[in-house]
């Protein structure tokens, strides 16, 4: 099923010829995919959500397939038809959120992802609510989006008590001490 999401982005992305305007969305897909990996590594033994890969091998490699191919066509087919009037935007990103959060509910019901540690469906539909908003606001101003994202961050750490544990060593380099 993850190969079979990849694989309708890429034809997704190639029919609606968003693929010719790649460098003017540059800038989100690169916030999308660090976004991704930024879970994963602070996450990583801890992961709230997590794929049950089908033919992709394992949990990385299909999290590589997203982070790679289809969170940046995401952002080329969500930010390539973006519409002009207030209502217009407030359909758009709700049809992308229905899209997200109904493919992640098939992912449930078909035992395609789980979650741990007191996340849920709601808890990604709320994430999934705040997420394109969030790319919007990374393509008109990208310095107003990081700030908000380091809160957002720390409170979804807080609220699910995210070890995060950097190593001694790493520590004491990026203060200079070693």
């Amino acid at each position: 099923m993850h190969l079979f999401i990849t694989i309708i982005v890429i034809l997704a992305v190639w029919k609606s010829r968003t693929y010719k305007i790649w460098e003017k969305y540059h800038a989100t897909m690169l916030y999308f995919a660090c976004g991704n990996l930024a879970y994963n590594f602070l996450c990583a033994n801890y992961l709230l959500w997590k794929f049950n890969p089908d033919f992709l091998i394992n949990h990385t490699i299909t999290e590589m397939f997203y982070t790679f191919i289809v969170f940046p066509g995401t952002i080329l087919l969500f930010l390539g038809r973006y519409p002009n009037t207030l209502k217009k935007q407030v359909i758009h990103n709700g049809i992308w959120i229905f899209i997200y959060i109904g493919i992640e509910y098939i992912y449930l019901v078909t035992n395609r992802i789980y979650y741990q540690y007191g996340w849920t469906f709601w808890w990604s539909l709320i994430l999934v609510a705040v997420m394109f908003p969030m790319f919007r606001l990374h393509h008109t101003r990208p310095l107003l989006t990081y700030i908000l994202s380091v809160p957002i961050t720390i409170i979804l750490i807080w609220i699910f008590d995210v070890p995060v544990n950097i190593p001694m060593e790493l520590r004491l380099e990026y203060i200079g001490l070693k």
